[in-house]
């Protein structure tokens, strides 16, 4: 155990050197989420009646696109490592190989818990306030970070079966169109009813709510056993363990 876990760290601080490095997916990750933030506020907001202020609507769904945009990166950070021999060398040395696989991700998480504050600073700026404690405050991080693990996990499994960045690269269609169909953005039931069966049940929209419940101050969803927060927290532990476990199974059957 202490050998396996002495390994995870090497890889979990070879994967934050890696992302130090990568000036360019950093500024784009941080960019990116900031850019649609101004967008939908400064050009849709005034248009859309969610029945509050705009900002504080749509953060909570920027902040997790924000958070699902970083963890797509991963995937071309896997599938490097699998393609340039990087697993073969580790696999020849006296190290539990598939911990490449566990640093990526907790580098991912590391590095999106830097991107979301950015993004929060941004939007208190704009005129977000949050009424939450310091207990809710805390929620809604872990909530963040279940949610940019079981999708970090998904990102490394595509990165381990795919056989070329470009591939590697599409996951990040799936990551933003996710948030789009769900309560990101517009409250579900403006959907047309074909697409809001979908909405209302896939991952992200249980996860957008007990996000923006917690940071309203509003603990009565997370209260509820049968609300989002239970729905959430079973989506991402389900969807996390199922694609970590295929994720360590592809790269073992991978040569």
């Amino acid at each position: 155990m202490t050998y396996l876990l002495r390994d995870v760290s090497t890889m979990t601080v070879r994967g934050l050197r890696l992302v130090s490095r990568d000036v360019d997916a950093m500024i784009t990750a941080v960019l990116l989420p900031v850019v649609i933030l101004l967008m939908f506020v400064l050009v849709f907001g005034g248009a859309l009646d969610v029945g509050t202020d705009y900002i504080n609507y749509v953060t909570p769904g920027v902040i997790l696109l924000a958070a699902g945009f970083g963890a797509a990166n991963t995937a071309l950070a896997v599938e490097h490592d699998m393609s340039s021999g990087m697993v073969e060398r580790l696999r020849s040395m006296p190290v539990t190989a598939w911990t490449v696989l566990s640093g990526h991700v907790v580098a991912s998480l590391a590095k999106n818990l830097a991107t979301t504050a950015i993004v929060f600073g941004v939007s208190i700026l704009m005129g977000f306030r949050p009424e939450a404690s310091a207990l809710e405050w805390l929620a809604a991080v872990g909530m963040i970070l279940l949610f940019v693990g079981w999708i970090t996990w998904l990102a490394a499994l595509v990165g381990v079966l795919v056989r070329s960045p470009d591939a590697a690269g599409g996951f990040s269609f799936i990551v933003m169109f996710l948030p789009y169909v769900s309560s990101a953005f517009v409250p579900v039931d403006t959907l047309p009813g074909w697409m809001r069966g979908f909405a209302e049940h896939q991952p992200v929209t249980p996860v957008i709510e007990t996000v923006r419940g917690l940071l309203a101050g509003d603990v009565a969803t997370a209260a509820d056993p049968g609300g989002a927060a239970a729905l959430a927290v079973a989506w991402c532990l389900g969807l996390g363990v199922t694609f970590a476990v295929a994720a360590g199974l592809a790269f073992r059957a991978r040569r």
